[in-house]
Formats: C-alpha cells, sequence, structure tokens
C-alpha cells in the first residue's frame, strides 16, 4: 500500500523573516533596558530600599546615635499610635487643612483656567505665563514671600484691608488664622493645576456647546452639564494629586514655625510630626512607623476615590 504525504507550501524565506523579527524585538526590549536602567538603579537605591530599610525598622527601637542598642519590639509601635495625644493633634490639623485646601485647590485653578480660556480676554499667553511663573519659584522662597505679604503689620494684605475699614489678624501667630493663611499661600503655586485644567477645557468639543446653545441652555446649565463632565478626568487627576499633596504638607509649615508647629501646635502637621519623631528626637522605630501609617492611609484613600469616579468621572472613549 502507497501513502501519499501532502506538503503545504511554504513563502520562500518566511521562517527566516519570523526570526529577524524577533532577533529585533529582543535588541529593542535590551535597548530599552539600557535606557530605563538609570532610573531602575535609582528607584531600587532611592526608593525601594529605603522603604523596606523603614518598614524593617518599624518593628525595633531603632535609634541611628544608639545602632548597638537596637531590638526587636513586634507591634508595639503601631499600637502606640492609638494613645499618642501629639498624633492626634497632627492628624487633626492635617485634615481640617485637607477640608479647606483640597476643595479650593481645585476650584480656584479651574476659575482661573476659565479665565484664560475666555474668547473676551486679550493676551491670554501673557495672562498663562504669569500665572504659571509663581510655581517655577522655590517653595522656601515662596514661604519668604508671603511672610511679607501676610505680616500682621507692614503686610499689603492687611493694608489694602484696612482702606475698607476692616483689622486685618495677626495670619502667622494667631493659631485660628494660620490654616487659612496657609491656604492662601498655597493659591501662589496653582499654575501647573491651571494649565492641567485648560488642557481638559479645551479638548472638550466645541459642537457640544454649539448644540447646548441651539436647545436654549444657559451658561449655568452649560458648565455644569458639558464642561465639568468632559473635564472631570481632568478634576479626577488633580484631586489625588492633592490629597496626596495635602497629607505631605511639610516646608511651608517647617519654615513658618521654625519646625516647632506654632503657634500652638496649630502647624504641626502629620508630616511635621513624623519629621520631628524620627530626625529631632531620634526614635527612628516609631518615625518609620508614623511612616508607613501615612503610606497605608493614603492608599486606601486612593483606592477609595479610584471605586467612586465610577460614579462622577466620564471618559470620552466610553468607560466609566
Amino acid at each position: 500500500m502507497t501513502v501519499s504525504q501532502s506538503v503545504v507550501p511554504t513563502k520562500p524565506g518566511g521562517a527566516g523573516k519570523e526570526s529577524k523579527g524577533l532577533g529585533l524585538r529582543r535588541r529593542e526590549a535590551k535597548w530599552g533596558l539600557i535606557f530605563l536602567s538609570p532610573w531602575l538603579l535609582g528607584f531600587l537605591i532611592f526608593t525601594l530600599l529605603p522603604m523596606l530599610a523603614s518598614l524593617t525598622f518599624s518593628f525595633t527601637n531603632y535609634n541611628p546615635t544608639k545602632p548597638a542598642e537596637m531590638s526587636f519590639v513586634g507591634l508595639s509601635n503601631y499600637a502606640r499610635l492609638f494613645n499618642d495625644v501629639d498624633l492626634l493633634q497632627a492628624i487633626s490639623v492635617t485634615l481640617r487643612f485637607a477640608l479647606i485646601s483640597v476643595p479650593l485647590s481645585l476650584i480656584f485653578p479651574l476659575l482661573l483656567a476659565l479665565l484664560v480660556n475666555s474668547k473676551h480676554l486679550l493676551a491670554k499667553n501673557v495672562f498663562r505665563t504669569l500665572f504659571y511663573m509663581p510655581y517655577m519659584i522655590p517653595v522656601v522662597a515662596g514661604v519668604m514671600v508671603f511672610g511679607g505679604v501676610l505680616n500682621s503689620e507692614s503686610g499689603w494684605l492687611n493694608r489694602l484691608l484696612a482702606m475698607i475699614g476692616i483689622q486685618g489678624p495677626n495670619w502667622f501667630q494667631d493659631a485660628n488664622w494660620v490654616l487659612p493663611a496657609l491656604v492662601i499661600m498655597g493659591f501662589w503655586g496653582v499654575g501647573n493645576t491651571m494649565l492641567t485644567m485648560l488642557s481638559g477645557l479645551q479638548n472638550v468639543p466645541t459642537e457640544m456647546y454649539e448644540a447646548a446653545k441651539v436647545d436654549g441652555a444657559n451658561a449655568f446649565v452649560t458648565f455644569f452639564k458639558i464642561t465639568i463632565p468632559m473635564i472631570s478626568p481632568v478634576v479626577f487627576y488633580n484631586l489625588i494629586l492633592s490629597l496626596i499633596g495635602t497629607f505631605q504638607y511639610f516646608t511651608q509649615a517647617y519654615v513658618i514655625s521654625n519646625g516647632r508647629g506654632d503657634p500652638g501646635g496649630a502647624t504641626l502637621f502629620y508630616n511635621l510630626y513624623l519629621y520631628k519623631t524620627a530626625f529631632a528626637f531620634l526614635d527612628m522605630g516609631y518615625g518609620s512607623t508614623l511612616a508607613w501609617a501615612m503610606f497605608i492611609v493614603v492608599l486606601l484613600l486612593t483606592v477609595f476615590l479610584f471605586q467612586t469616579q465610577k460614579r462622577w468621572v466620564y471618559y470620552a472613549g466610553g468607560e466609566d
């Protein structure tokens, strides 16, 4: 019996081309890793390893001046979190500041973006540049500037208030006014947020505004029914950054109070308390615990916000 075997024809050189393409992808991957290696090394050395070290220290009583006395203390540092009166004050200050700062850090840049996006504003690029420039100024320099602007006696803000018959407060010396003063100081550096908001506004299709105008919708309805939903991804992005930045708030409070949290502990933010614990009192074990507690809380809040975005963030591609 003869068995016939059919041979499937192949394109000449097909295997060679496939092998050549595979080699090209490998070379691209290799060069990609080479160019990424500085960042990868920086991440491993300056981020991942310090995080692992702080996690280890959080289970010890580590004092950098007495490394030989370091010992394992288990979860006692984490249990200490629930009995720390100063920590409760730091959390209270941070949360009160967040309730004021986070909404305004979204509303004020959006208003500026609406202004510089207006068709009736002349020299738009000049205003965009002027609003963005303070963002480029170092934070410490900005704090020093506002130390003069909000000076209770010679500051021009209190002088303007005096011109209309209002006695200006002692911004940085009064525990009731120091947080609003820090919020006002934060308006100085909203240029980057303004640009992202402006980018979102410019990506809203003009056809939607024209259709709304034909339907008789006024500016108020158009803003809340078209503009806000269309730029909601940008708002969500800035909300996440603002929330994280609030929990990391440190430099301004440190410069204003010389690291003491004055007046009366009103500027004792969480991060400032963490710094004092770890680097002033040299309680590095408990300081590491504070750092990891903040990391976990911020992570949970971020995950929660990502879950809520399904209800209010609109994506043009259809994802909601």
